[in-house]
């Protein structure tokens, strides 16, 4: 496995290396670091210059990080390239054959930062491969589990089978959460019908289904987030009515959570 770790040098993408070379140590992975290099000048003898020392000083922090975590015994390679981070990072994922983005936040409350715009938001626009959000006063020591939230569409099949595997190599548990927003007996029965089909396909598999229920998916999860500071909440991508009530419903803008746990959101 390949985790990709983009890195500004900054206490939230060390705080991010960190963790996925905790996460590589449990499954023998490799990390690659990408250092990306915004263009900031008008004038192009002053950019050129400006992007050769750039570019010198980056490389040199890069040795210097590698040496530093040597003694982890993780293959750790890096990359840097000149453009935006968002699509750099989401680009080089998809060519390189990476498996998995790891980046940091800022804040206690950094769900709402990462979601209004910021790299680690639009990095999970535009990427191909899965992205885990680290907030930074997150540490994996303290996580004992990932839970996936659920809305129970077609998709989300292959999704629990990876899970399951990453749940294994990771030395994690994993629970089910689905947020109700609505007294529908359909959705009961879909609740009823996982259990069994989790306890059909992996038989050895502990079943642990939470549901929530709540006026809106968004306010849903920030209650489960509140209540399980250990786990790693996974969302998908492609669950439109948790995506949509998160990013664009402007009632859901003041979100930030009191939980600082990571955020793994499958594409």
């Amino acid at each position: 496995m390949k985790i990709l770790v983009p890195i500004d040098f900054s206490p939230n993408s060390i705080h991010a290396f960190e963790f996925a070379l905790a996460l590589a140590q449990r499954e023998k992975s490799e990390i690659q670091l990408i250092y990306v290099i915004e263009h900031i000048y008008d004038f192009a003898a002053q950019s050129a210059l400006a992007l050769e020392s750039h570019w010198g000083e980056a490389e040199q922090k890069i040795k210097d990080l590698k040496e530093k975590y040597a003694s982890s015994e993780v293959l750790i390679s890096y990359q840097i390239e000149e453009g935006t981070p968002s699509i750099s990072i989401s680009k080089f994922a998809h060519e390189s054959d990476v498996n998995l983005i790891v980046m940091g936040t800022k804040g206690a409350h950094g769900m709402k930062k990462w979601l209004i715009g910021s790299t680690a938001a639009n990095t999970i626009k535009e990427s191909t491969k899965p992205v885990l959000v680290i907030p930074e006063n997150s540490n994996l020591t303290h996580i004992q589990k990932i839970t996936l939230a659920l809305e129970f569409e077609d998709h989300e099949p292959q999704y629990i089978d990876w899970i399951v595997g990453k749940c294994d190599q990771w030395h994690l548990g994993l629970d089910f959460l689905h947020i109700q927003v609505a007294n529908d007996f359909k959705e009961e029965l879909s609740v009823m019908g996982l259990e069994k089909y989790i306890s059909k396909k992996f038989p050895t598999m502990p079943v642990k289904i939470h549901t929530f229920f709540a006026e809106t998916p968004s306010d849903g999860l920030e209650l489960y987030m509140e209540e399980h500071e250990e786990s790693i909440l996974m969302v998908c991508h492609k669950q439109r009515s948790l995506w949509s009530d998160l990013l664009e419903n402007s009632e859901s803008l003041h979100l930030a959570y009191s939980a600082p746990i990571p955020i793994l959101v499958m594409v």
